[in-house]
């Protein structure tokens, strides 16, 4: 289940199209995010079938998902973590997407960060990362995406 990058970019793409052709009204209404990432994430899994797609999932393995010395806003460091969506195999180290998104046009440089720390982390071993920003109101149907290599 090695999928390359184009393909993996190819696959949010649809998603994202999936999203704004069936739930535009949630992002037209600027609905909570959760509310938003879970419908992504229906889209999502629909396109990496011998995937598990989970929102806020806060395990790695059978332990809390910890990013080791990533400080939060408080200052304290080894933070728990649940990411907005993970593509993945729950129960082993074989984790294919990490995602953080927001309700907004740009990168929030705290999401940015821990993005990067789920990729470098060796017990977490997230081989893509995504910043998604999804515009509201009158911004609905655009997005801002960054990926972290």
């Amino acid at each position: 289940m090695n999928e390359d990058f184009k393909l993996v970019e190819e696959k949010v793409h649809t998603a994202l199209n999936l999203l704004f052709s069936r739930d535009i009204y949630l992002l037209m209404k600027n609905s909570n995010e959760r509310s938003i990432s879970h419908r992504l994430a229906v889209y999502l899994e629909q396109q990496f079938k011998e995937w598990c797609v989970d929102c806020e999932y806060n395990r790695n393995l059978g332990d809390k998902k910890i990013l080791e010395d990533l400080k939060s806003q408080s200052g304290n460091e080894n933070r728990l973590v649940n990411p907005d969506i993970i593509v993945h195999q729950r129960g082993t180290k074989n984790n294919l997407l990490v995602i953080e998104m927001k309700k907004n046009l740009h990168a929030d440089e705290f999401d940015m960060k821990k993005l990067q720390y789920y990729k470098s982390q060796q017990n977490l071993n997230y081989k893509y990362a995504l910043f998604l920003g999804l515009g509201t109101g009158e911004k609905s149907g655009q997005f801002y995406k960054q990926w972290i290599y």
